[in-house]
């Protein structure tokens, strides 16, 4: 896993910056191939695609963030949090400044994909241009960059 200090320097470094809301995103790959999930049409930012992530709890670790968001909303087990891919900010359905922290990581196995709170999955091929926000494709070009993906 990820070292702590590290993760604690980025907690703090967002709550300088006055970002009210953490969010951890997974790049989970297989076969050259990452998952993203598609966002529900009733939510915010109806129907793109995403990396699997979610918001970090009061008092909890970035990396149990990312194990337990990865459970929840895709059903893969995380082992292994590899490299730390950068953030970027934004503005959430209820007007929070938000920083999604992005890290590269390993699941047991890459399947059966359970969705709790997504209308689909696909795992896009890293060569192609994943239908995906900018600050993603940010974070995948990264992933390629230092993983080799």
């Amino acid at each position: 896993m990820v070292d702590h200090s590290f993760l604690a320097r980025l907690t703090a470094e967002a709550e300088t910056d006055g970002v009210q809301q953490l969010v951890v995103g997974a790049v989970v790959q297989h076969d050259g191939r990452v998952l993203l999930l598609q966002r529900p049409e009733d939510d915010f930012m109806p129907g793109i695609f995403e990396l699997p992530s979610g918001k970090v709890e009061a008092g909890e670790q970035l990396d149990a963030a990312l194990a337990r968001e990865v459970r929840e909303e895709t059903g893969l087990d995380l082992v292994a949090v590899r490299q730390y891919l950068g953030s970027f900010d934004y503005t959430s359905g209820s007007g929070k400044k938000s920083r999604q922290f992005n890290f590269a990581v390993d699941v047991r196995e890459p399947g059966p994909v359970v969705l709790q709170e997504h209308d689909a999955y696909t795992w896009a091929a890293l060569t192609e241009d994943p239908p995906v926000t900018d600050a993603v494709k940010d974070v995948l070009s990264r992933y390629r960059e230092v993983v080799g993906g």
